[in-house]
């Protein structure tokens, strides 16, 4: 029995069965790749739960693919969200209302060069998951793992926000 054939993401290294569809040119990612982040935001914003983890999906897959098409305040914007939820202890709520101040704020962003490799899991890692917790905390180690990868380079860089 042969495999199907397989497209890796070049954001996140996944390889996934190769489908009809074309990759966002905001993203660093396969379209296949595109598609599971869909299905995991889908996911998360239907559960409606108090603490918006939905928000930590938005930043780990925008920092885990970042692209050269990428707007420098998506790019921040993940890092800074992940260095909040990750460093900080910061719910997803509380990331979104800091997201709506900084963007009252400031209108110039730094471009951010990523890593070779950013995080060891992928959304494939946490979509296998069983819904609920044990999907929320693997979704927390996947936001631990980019931001361990690509926001202490970052910060470094760049300084403070």
């Amino acid at each position: 029995m042969v495999a199907p054939p397989c497209r890796v993401c070049p954001g996140c290294g996944v390889c996934l069965p190769v489908v009809e569809a074309y990759p966002d040119g905001r993203y660093n990612a396969s379209a296949e790749c595109l598609r599971l982040y869909g299905d995991l935001s889908a996911d998360t914003l239907m559960r409606g739960r108090g603490e918006f983890i939905h928000q930590l999906v938005v930043d780990t897959y925008g920092a885990q693919h970042v692209g050269e098409n990428a707007r420098p305040i998506g790019v921040a914007f993940a890092l800074i969200g992940l260095y909040f939820a990750c460093e900080r202890g910061y719910s997803g709520r509380q990331v979104q209302h800091l997201h709506q101040l900084l963007a009252q704020r400031s209108k110039t962003w730094p471009r951010f060069v990523p890593p070779p490799r950013a995080g060891a899991l992928t959304v494939l890692d946490v979509l296998q998951a069983d819904p609920g917790d044990a999907r929320d905390a693997l979704l927390r180690r996947w936001g631990q793992s980019v931001w361990t990868q690509r926001g202490l380079r970052s910060t470094t860089a760049y300084g403070r926000w």
